[in-house]
């Protein structure tokens, strides 16, 4: 598994960094190209605007702190966030 840090570390409830995504897509690519069976996950700013953007250039695991913990119904947005469409 590979970690990808979508947040400066330390401190929930931060804004995603979109310069990230090309990270991911370039370790997407990388694995591909080397044949290597590896999870990519992201941490940080994940919600349900930011999932199906880091879904798209290959992430698999999404660590959504904030967003779940100020929602409502913690299952509704997990449910939501396994379903957002790439």
């Amino acid at each position: 598994m590979c970690l990808i840090m979508t947040v400066e570390p330390g401190k929930g409830g931060q804004a995603f960094l979109t310069d990230m995504l090309e990270k991911i897509k370039k370790l997407k690519q990388y694995l591909i190209e080397e044949n290597l069976e590896t999870y990519i996950e992201v941490d940080g700013g994940i919600n349900l605007k930011t999932a199906p953007s880091v879904k798209k250039e290959g992430a698999n695991i999404l660590v959504a702190g904030t967003a779940i913990t100020v929602a409502n119904d913690f299952k509704v947005i997990i449910d939501e966030l396994k379903k957002s469409e790439v």
